[in-house]
């Protein structure tokens, strides 16, 4: 049973990875493609894998395949990076169905995002995430992001929630950089970059790391820009922030980052397919040609 008072970098990582789900041409999951694309995250420095997120098509999976991918990422990734499932849903009890499920296929936590939809108030925002708390053992990150749910979490309300054991992170796409030094100043939680637009400056305020898209990518590049704000070397952090412009503009300010990360795989050739779940569908020729410049450049720079 994991101990939830380690520190949070041990709980759930540094440099996470909210991890694509491959799928083939006919919207099945490709096991294959997953084995290949877990690898490549180990091998390029991700500490932390999130399965079954946003990013991971998580409203399109069912429960059966959401529990599958955290027992077989779980399973691959064994004592190499922390998994981190996610669990959110917009109905509390399926929530906690999810959660105890992810437990059992061996997660190492839990990824809880505020209920879309139905716009709970912020005491219906704390029952929800108590009730997920209490329903395991593992830890759990808080996941914000107000312009995807319709809902923010409000400073007093990750106030409240931080005085439960078991929550002890929150991945932060609200992008309010004073709110987040004012919770991490009031609470023990700790705080992960969910925009990697602005992983420098949350990383610079204080946050332990970040949950990455364009990590699925260049999880290496993403880990040098983390070691340099933890060496205090932020002429270097900048350095290593301008050097991912290109492809953080492709991947995050275009399509979906699903798609754009899912076509950056396909064509660095770790998955055999870009294929999305509709409502989302594969990328635009124009954002494709876009993308493949931005790899270009990073190439070029390496």
């Amino acid at each position: 049973m994991t101990d939830t008072r380690l520190p949070a970098e041990l709980l759930f990582g540094t440099n996470l990875v909210a991890m694509v789900t491959p799928m083939r041409p006919d919207g099945s999951i490709d096991d294959a493609g997953r084995t290949d694309l877990v690898e490549h995250l180990l091998a390029t420095g991700c500490d932390g894998i999130v399965v079954g997120g946003t990013t991971g098509e998580s409203p399109t999976l069912t429960d059966a395949e959401a529990a599958e991918l955290v027992r077989a990422v779980a399973g691959q990734a064994k004592g190499r990076a922390r998994v981190i499932a996610g669990v959110g849903t917009y109905d509390t009890a399926a929530s906690i169905r999810r959660a105890r499920d992810a437990e059992a296929a061996g997660a190492d936590a839990l990824l809880l995002v505020c209920p879309y939809y139905s716009r709970p108030t912020q005491a219906g925002v704390v029952a929800h995430g108590t009730a997920v708390a209490d329903a395991t053992p593992l830890p759990v990150m808080l996941y914000d992001i107000p312009a995807r749910t319709g809902v923010a979490m409000e400073a007093a309300t990750l106030v409240e929630l931080a005085a439960h054991p078991r929550i002890r992170a929150v991945k932060d796409a609200k992008g309010d950089l004073f709110e987040a030094m004012s919770v991490m100043s009031r609470t023990p939680l700790a705080y992960y970059c969910g925009i990697d637009e602005l992983n420098l400056p949350y990383l610079a305020c204080g946050a332990t790391g970040v949950v990455s898209v364009v990590g699925n990518v260049v999880a290496d590049r993403v880990a040098a820009l983390i070691g340099a704000v933890r060496g205090g070397d932020l002429d270097e952090a900048r350095s290593r922030q301008r050097s991912l412009l290109p492809l953080t503009e492709a991947v995050m300010r275009t399509a979906p980052g699903a798609v754009m990360a899912k076509a950056a795989l396909a064509e660095l050739g770790v998955i055999a397919s870009a294929s999305v779940r509709l409502p989302l569908i594969e990328a635009a020729p124009a954002h494709l040609e876009r993308l493949r410049d931005a790899l270009a450049s990073m190439t070029v720079a390496a």
